[in-house]
């Protein structure tokens, strides 16, 4: 099966849907219970499946509660950051004895990040649990001019994930 069969089938199987940070997504799971927040009320934890290409990127963004991806097939990926001490780089997917690749990550609340397929021509499916639970309304996709004076030094990374 190639690449492209390979994501038509995952995005069939899994029912994935377009998201708005780009790629795709199903959402697999949604406690029942639920916890006050700053926010408001929230669900105590989601789940999804989350599957990019390589042809788009997962844009900067910043949730109000932890995630944590787990990194399932295809490429492996690199989770960006912007913090206080600048632009960072997490490589998720298959552990090598060359790099510093781990199978799951923790983005902790309030960070702003995305991420890329490191290979061409592929894509990386993973899940990403969110503790609060994840809400649209604590959701917040960022523009080119939102992050470059705050992040000046990083133009190329903001351009490429806005």
């Amino acid at each position: 099966m190639d690449i492209k069969d390979r994501i038509a089938f995952l995005v069939e199987k899994l029912q994935l849907s377009p998201h708005p940070e780009g790629g795709f997504y199903s959402e697999t799971y949604r406690s029942g219970d639920r916890i006050s927040t700053d926010s408001g009320k929230r669900n105590l934890t989601t789940a999804i499946y989350f599957l990019l290409t390589s042809e788009n990127v997962s844009k900067f963004h910043r949730i109000k509660s932890d995630e944590l991806w787990f990194f399932h097939e295809g490429s492996n990926l690199t989770i960006h950051t912007l913090t206080e001490v600048g632009h960072q780089q997490y490589s998720l997917g298959y552990p090598s004895s060359n790099a510093k690749t781990v199978p799951q990550h923790l983005v902790p609340a309030n960070t702003i990040f995305g991420s890329t397929v490191d290979e061409p021509n592929s894509y990386a499916l993973v899940s990403c649990v969110v503790a609060p639970g994840f809400d649209f309304r604590d959701f917040e996709l960022f523009s080119y001019n939102d992050l470059t004076i705050p992040f000046p030094d990083y133009e190329s990374i903001i351009r490429r994930l806005t």
